[in-house]
């Protein structure tokens, strides 16, 4: 059935201005983003197949182009839309831990960090720099891979604080298992890394692990 023939209520376009985007489903908003369906499913039909195919809406956006394009009814300009839309995701919320005071507002950190982090079928380790007033003068993924005590280099870390005038640092990685409890190796690591950077009088401020919708703060379980 064509978007068209639905009862007003019920398109995705008018649902959202008549109540809002928290009111619609995930597919509903995927919808009004891909715009038109392919042939024998409408846009709505479409987007419950694409979630279907791929399980969730996080893993749909974080497709690979490969796997993204084998998927029905999307292809190459598809994947450079939703890539746009992830970068503009993400760059949105680096905003706002630019203007606000990042570490004050630890929920703004968590955010922007799962938007990042979230999903990735691999570890990325990365380090939050933050001015004196906590604000993030600037990101950057340090390691790629299984994090060990010996995958990122402290004095690679502390040249890098000194360049970007950082006062404090937040360390952040994920746990592609959904496991958010720290390991030996994360605990060994943030240590290291604490020792090197205070004897520059830089402050780890925290070690936050995202794993699935969890985000696990090393601060808040006392391990600073």
């Amino acid at each position: 059935m064509q978007l068209s023939a639905l009862p007003e209520q019920s398109r995705p376009r008018e649902k959202l201005l008549a109540l809002g985007p928290s009111s619609l489903s995930d597919a509903e908003l995927l919808a009004i983003f891909l715009r038109t369906g392919v042939s024998g499913m409408n846009a709505i039909e479409l987007a419950e197949s694409l979630l279907a195919q791929r399980g969730s809406l996080q893993r749909l956006f974080n497709s690979t182009q490969h796997d993204f394009v084998q998927l029905r009814g999307v292809g190459d300009a598809k994947y450079v839309q939703f890539q746009a839309v992830l970068e503009l995701c993400k760059r949105y919320l680096k905003e706002g831990c630019h203007r606000e005071v990042c570490f004050g507002n630890p929920q703004r950190v968590y955010d922007y960090l799962s938007i990042q982090l979230k999903g990735l079928e691999h570890e990325v380790f990365m380090a939050l720099y933050l001015d004196s007033q906590n604000q993030l003068i600037k990101d950057e993924v340090l390691f790629s891979g299984t994090i060990n005590a010996a995958s990122v280099y402290p004095r690679e870390v502390v040249k890098a604080a000194l360049k970007y005038n950082a006062a404090g640092i937040i360390f952040a990685h994920n746990h592609p298992s959904g496991v958010s409890e720290p390991s030996y190796a994360d605990k060994v690591l943030t240590e290291k890394l604490q020792k090197a950077l205070s004897l520059i009088d830089i402050k780890v401020l925290d070690h936050i692990i995202v794993a699935g919708n969890r985000c696990a703060s090393f601060a808040e379980m006392g391990l600073l």
